[in-house]
């Protein structure tokens, strides 16, 4: 459950604040960031104002919005579903799966981190720290030659999400007309 919440609290920070939570990082091992460079003389000339480059915000919002659009999951996670069965429950998260999953194929090309076999020994050479988190009995160093793969890990091989005209408009809002 922990990598589930980790996931869900990164997901949103990124996509409502552009940056992973200060623990979140440090979990996984990511430096802190690089201290922001001196401003430049007031002499110098104005700097052409740069063109507006997509932030991880604007694909956290692109995938949000597509999988609210196919499997109506955003509508699913802000129900109150504490009133309804275990039955309801289940039946509709089958759906909201089977549709996430499929637009998930659509857009991004998922592989495992490492291709491997659960529960096997693996190695961590060649792997760097963003793609291993080591668990258990990690020596102070942080480094171990391998363990025991208790998860492959996920990673994006290839993203292609479509153009998105809405900005940061996940699905809008409908009216039907009497």
């Amino acid at each position: 459950m922990n990598r589930i919440s980790l996931a869900f609290r990164s997901f949103f920070s990124i996509l409502f604040g552009g940056k992973l939570p200060p623990d979140v990082a440090q979990a996984f091992g990511y430096a802190k960031a690089m201290p922001a460079k001196a401003p430049s003389s007031p002499a110098s000339a104005p700097a052409a104002k740069p063109k507006p480059v997509a932030g991880p915000a604007d694909g956290a919002i692109q995938i949000l919005a597509v999988l609210q659009r196919d499997a109506r999951l955003v509508d699913f996670l802000m129900e109150d579903i504490s009133a309804f069965s275990d039955e309801q429950i289940g039946a509709a998260v089958r759906d909201v799966q089977a549709q996430a999953r499929e637009s998930l194929a659509r857009y991004l090309h998922l592989e495992p981190v490492i291709d491997g076999v659960e529960g096997a020994f693996t190695k961590t050479e060649g792997l760097s720290p963003a793609e291993v988190k080591l668990i258990g009995n990690v020596p102070a160093s942080g480094k171990a030659p391998g363990g025991l793969l208790r998860h492959k890990g996920w990673k994006a091989a290839k993203v292609d999400l479509p153009q998105s005209a809405l900005g940061a408009v996940l699905a809008a809002a409908e009216l039907e007309i009497e």
